[in-house]
């Protein structure tokens, strides 16, 4: 007991280490001004965002903000060292990093406690059960360690500069020698990080994955015999062209039958149109491939001709093309063309700009086709796409006119932040509506919804020409606010009034909530629609104010809502 006693006091006397000689690697002990502000971020990261996150994720969360947080606190205190010939005493020093470390256990176990409630209120607000597994040990656990990991990458990285600086001090001065060692060692860095790390590691990965993945055909996906269908032994392209996504379109298509016994009335088999990426060589090929198609099954006699976009694997959502083809009894031919089979993350970092050229390609092609249509006998041609394509559909037009000039409707469901029309209906839109619920030219041609069957009726009044441009995006959605601009600058979905499903707890913090949001977009499909970035039967409400047959009801639009959320409940994960 004598001995404990001994080491307790001579700790609180000096709690913390210094180093026995300069020939130690480990130079000093942690800052505690770097400390004080890594546990400061750490609280910050326990704030809520826009959408309730998984124990582990915050883990994660708290350990890469702690470690940007001790960087600055570490930054802070060199320049004060610098500036400053003040230094604390051992005394103060050794009383401060003692009331530290004696409180910040209880200091943690406030935040994680706060934390958890505020996770529970957003839960509330999103239609989740309010029972939260908040893992406050194993948070602070993931915490440390990825802290720890980061710190020791940095050490490293300024440990291999100071001995890189004092070898080339042999041969030129020492100001030069400095200077050289931090241009070699931040060429080494960024190089090793986007080369070796990014491109060689997890895009290579991430791409032998994906290919992987678009070889294969999901369970329960059969090739078709329809000659309404790409991928059929009478289409144009090969089953096997169509990649993974492409065989779940076609190969999953409802049929005549199928949508009779909905409406009761005699139906059509509907035409679905894909043109693999595997199945030509440039966009320009791909379009022209994709109206010979279209051709081929007779798409032009339809009663509706919808062109959409894909996100990166090439997925299409089923909801929203079948709630299309359960409307119009059939009559319809919906077309798009793959251009990638990356996931939508790794297609944004490296092949966003080609998801715009294949969608203007394939656009342009099949309009240039469908005018060529005597003019009363033309289908009608919609637009569509969800998430990233979003921003690949909004690429084939010049601006809001020439979409409503060039189509008779479009469907845009959880527009990304970059997406040009949306972004430039956004920043214009009417003054007074919020950012997350705007109006522009008082709905004139143009409707957000989050809750369609009344954000649709906006502005009270107003009149709603066509062709009608609906946009569903949630409140809540990471999808449509991630932006590089959160680093440093507070976005305007943070202003009152707050979307309805976004809680109150919420702030901007510098760095904190674009890491927080980056995060979000891995965990946006954990609510249920219409919250995150789900939209569930959305779609359904938003084509019968585009799009809808003569004689459809509001008792129609319930009806098949609902029957479209039994035959595709909630997934978990990305969809597309």
């Amino acid at each position: 007991m004598r001995s404990v006693a001994v080491v307790a006091i001579r700790v609180a006397r000096k709690p913390y280490w210094e180093r026995p000689g300069s020939r130690w690697v480990v130079r000093r002990w942690p800052d505690l001004t770097a400390c004080l502000a890594a546990t400061f971020f750490f609280w910050l990261s326990l704030t809520p965002s826009l959408v309730p996150r998984p124990w582990y994720y915050q883990g994660a969360i708290g350990g890469i903000t702690a470690a940007i947080g001790y960087g600055l606190g570490a930054l802070l205190s060199w320049l004060f060292r610098v500036v400053s010939p003040w230094r604390p005493s051992q005394r103060v020093r050794a009383r401060a990093w003692l009331g530290y470390l004696v409180l910040l256990p209880f200091a943690v176990a406030i935040m994680l406690g706060q934390s958890a409630d505020m996770q529970r209120e957003l839960r509330r607000l999103q239609a989740l059960p309010p029972t939260l597994t908040w893992h406050s040990l194993m948070i602070t656990a993931i915490s440390l360690v990825m802290l720890a990991l980061l710190l020791v990458v940095a050490r490293s990285v300024r440990l291999g500069t100071r001995l890189l600086t004092q070898l080339l001090s042999r041969f030129v001065p020492w100001p030069v020698a400095v200077a050289l060692g931090l241009a070699l060692s931040t060429t080494v860095v960024v190089i090793g990080t986007r080369d070796v790390v990014w491109d060689r590691g997890i895009l290579e990965v991430a791409d032998r994955i994906a290919a992987a993945k678009d070889r294969s055909t999901d369970p329960g996906v059969m090739r078709p015999f329809s000659p309404l269908l790409s991928g059929s032994p009478d289409s144009l392209i090969a089953w096997e062209d169509l990649g993974n996504k492409g065989r779940t379109f076609t190969g999953t298509a409802i049929s005549g039958e199928e949508i009779s016994g909905f409406t009761g009335e005699d139906a059509m088999d509907p035409v679905r149109a894909y043109v693999g990426r595997a199945s030509y060589d440039d966009y320009a090929d791909g379009a022209e491939l994709a109206v010979r198609e279209l051709e081929r099954t007779g798409a032009f006699d339809r009663a509706v001709l919808a062109v959409t976009g894909t996100t990166g694997t090439g997925w299409v959502n089923p909801t929203t093309v079948e709630a299309l083809e359960f409307m119009h009894g059939g009559d319809t031919a919906v077309v798009t063309m793959q251009y990638s089979y990356l996931p939508s993350w790794a297609s944004f970092m490296v092949d966003r700009n080609e998801a715009g050229l294949a969608t203007e390609a394939l656009f342009d092609a099949v309009y240039a086709r469908w005018e060529q249509e005597p003019e009363g006998d033309r289908p009608r041609l919609l637009v569509f796409g969800e998430s990233l394509a979003v921003a690949a559909i909004e690429s084939a037009f010049d601006d809001l006119d020439d979409l409503i000039a060039r189509t008779d409707g479009a469907l845009l469901i959880g527009p990304p932040d970059f997406s040009p029309i949306h972004s430039a209906l956004r920043d214009s839109r009417d003054a007074g509506s919020p950012i997350w619920r705007p109006e522009y030219d008082r709905g004139r041609h143009v409707r957000f919804a989050q809750f369609p069957e009344r954000d649709l009726l906006r502005p009270d009044g107003q009149p709603w020409d066509t062709p009608r441009v609906v946009y569903l995006q949630n409140a809540s959605d990471p999808v449509v606010w991630w932006s590089p601009d959160l680093l440093f600058k507070r976005p305007e979905w943070l202003n009152e009034p707050l979307g309805p499903d976004v809680t109150g707890s919420i702030d901007w913090f510098p760095f904190v909530t674009f890491w927080q949001t980056t995060v979000d977009m891995a965990v946006s499909y954990t609510s249920p629609a219409p919250h995150g970035h789900r939209y569930g039967s959305g779609p359904v409400d938003a084509w019968a104010a585009i799009a809808p047959p003569e004689g459809w009801t509001a008792t129609d639009t319930d009806r098949l809502g609902w029957l479209l959320e039994v035959r595709h409940p909630p997934r978990r994960g990305w969809a597309g």
